[in-house]
């Protein structure tokens, strides 16, 4: 990679040195330091690349990077929890933990008081659960709202539960660029409507729904509301409690930096718990885990939402972020996100606009999460030569290229570079040469 040369322009000289002054008075600064590759890494100076340590690692909200703390949790697990105490380790602690980490999520992101959150399974399964047991509690409806550009996996199982129940789906048209408004809720929703499921922040867009609003428009129907929390847990304050939420789930690989596949959440408004049936009845969700007796009676509480045994490996790493959440405040996060994703548009508009570059994520950060999409016909390739240079953004079709950026994770510095390869690269192919590495800051 090469470096800045003599002819760089006065307004680059300025973002760059932006980038560096807040990243020196950013009071979340250094919680960079507890992530691996980022340990030697200082705020705000530009380093060559390592397998550990990309350029620019921007798809946070896709994958997040590892804790220090959690190499240690997981290894210490291994020789010690696991290694030592082996099947004991139900007993000391492991029967409790999806219940004990749920509890910590709750109060760290989620805005849940105690009981009413729980880890396991997959985002698939657990929203397969949770909306199809809202469904059969309102028998004599029979319709499901949810939206054209809601995520593949929640259209799909929710076509699923349509398909087995006999239902209606009632799809609101929300586009790639934006995202679903109250209105547009309040014009769909009826007495045959039983549950409306949205996302929190949008996967394409990064578009934040207004959940006080739309959950008191479905519960003015008489309906139930699921919100997919994928793209905002750990990154937007989630008021769950206070919204009047009934029912939510979330993957905890993202901001939470749970790993690959780490097991997803669930939460049940307390009221609702004693209402619902869940459909996956397994042995974990059953009042006497021991007593294998020949009829399933269900827990009390959150608990008769688990099914199988739980990924006790898998839910460890989430633990030292939902901790570290939880010392700092989300709304500080939450700051720091609005800080990261207005410089990368600041960004993006001084370079990448000029370059034919639309932005397909809200310009106002009180309609943005923690994500910015711009679009670009070139961009799939643009992705492809960025990762082959160790910058590392993602694409969503048709034509986006997705700017995630994990506020404890990810500085301004390494944004400013981010957005700079971006340019280099997309340049370099509008001018012929497709193959021409980023230069700026690299």
């Amino acid at each position: 990679m090469t470096q800045h040369d003599s002819s760089v322009t006065e307004g680059l000289d300025a973002h760059l040195a932006f980038a560096r002054r807040m990243d020196r008075i950013d009071g979340l600064g250094h919680y960079r330091r507890r992530f691996v590759g980022l340990e030697d890494r200082s705020a705000g100076v530009a380093g060559a690349s390592t397998p550990a340590n990309p350029v620019a690692y921007l798809d946070g909200n896709s994958l997040g990077r590892p804790t220090i703390a959690s190499v240690e949790r997981i290894t210490e697990f291994l020789t010690g929890a696991w290694g030592t105490r082996l099947i004991r380790g139900w007993d000391d602690e492991w029967m409790q933990l999806p219940l004990t980490i749920g509890d910590a999520l709750g109060r760290a992101a989620l805005g849940a008081a105690p009981g009413q959150v729980y880890i396991g399974d997959s985002t698939t399964v657990t929203l397969y659960k949770l909306a199809r047991a809202a469904v059969d509690s309102l028998p004599a409806r029979s319709e499901i709202v949810l939206d054209t550009d809601n995520f593949p996996t929640d259209r799909y199982v929710l076509a699923g539960i349509a398909a087995e129940r006999g239902l209606t789906l009632r799809w609101i048209e929300s586009s790639t660029t934006g995202g679903v408004t109250v209105d547009q809720v309040r014009a769909v929703v009826g007495p045959q409507t039983a549950l409306v499921v949205l996302s929190h922040v949008a996967y394409r867009s990064g578009f934040l729904a207004d959940v006080p609003a739309i959950t008191a428009a479905v519960h003015e129907a008489g309906a139930l509301v699921l919100w997919d929390l994928c793209h905002s847990a750990g990154s937007v304050p989630v008021n769950l409690d206070l919204d009047g939420v009934d029912l939510a789930v979330g993957c905890s690989y993202k901001y939470l930096n749970g790993g690959p596949g780490a097991p997803a959440y669930g939460y049940v408004r307390a009221e609702l718990q004693p209402d619902l049936s869940q459909p996956i009845q397994g042995w974990m969700g059953a009042a006497d885990v021991f007593a294998m007796g020949p009829e399933y009676v269900p827990a009390e509480g959150i608990r008769r939402f688990m099914s199988g045994t739980p990924a006790i490996v898998g839910m460890l790493a989430m633990q030292d972020t939902i901790a570290m959440i939880d010392e700092v405040g989300i709304d500080q996060v939450r700051a720091k996100s609005v800080a990261l994703t207005e410089f990368a548009l600041e960004l993006v508009d001084a370079w990448l606009v000029p370059l034919g570059v639309t932005v397909a994520s809200p310009r106002e950060y009180t309609h943005r999460g923690g994500h910015l999409t711009v679009d670009h016909p070139a961009m799939r390739q643009v992705t492809r030569i960025l990762w082959e240079h160790d910058v590392i953004p993602d694409f969503r079709a048709p034509a986006g290229l997705r700017i995630g950026l994990s506020p404890l994770s990810t500085s301004f510095v390494e944004t400013y570079e981010g957005v700079a390869a971006v340019r280099d690269v997309l340049r370099g192919i509008l001018l012929g040469q497709a193959g021409l590495a980023p230069a700026a800051g690299l």
